[in-house]
């Protein structure tokens, strides 16, 4: 009962779920990583945000379709594997390498 009580809550807030400064830290220690030849990166807050919104869509939208997996399979528990076939069914993200 807790539990769907903190779901309906969620589902009626508009504001980030993700902490913005952890963030924010993230996604620039992650450019940093990445282009260490090429100088550092600077980001404007518009960038930062439109990341962050896009990052937290990515993920609400892969644990629906795992939940999903997980109700297939006649679970009601989210597990790794349901993530996993979740991505599998999407397909390749669009810049991410397949291996």
């Amino acid at each position: 009962m807790r539990a769907l009580q903190e779901i309906r809550r969620y589902q009626k807030s508009v504001g980030f779920l993700i902490q913005k400064a952890p963030f924010i830290r993230l996604v620039k220690e992650i450019s940093d990583n990445l282009t260490s030849r090429l100088g550092r990166f600077r980001w404007t807050a518009e960038a930062c945000l439109a990341i962050q919104e896009a990052a937290e869509d990515f993920i609400i939208k892969l644990l629906a379709d795992g939940q999903m997996c997980a109700i297939h399979a006649g679970r009601v528990t989210l597990m790794q594997k349901d993530l996993q076939l979740a991505r599998r069914i999407r397909g390749p993200v669009l810049g991410q390498a397949s291996f």
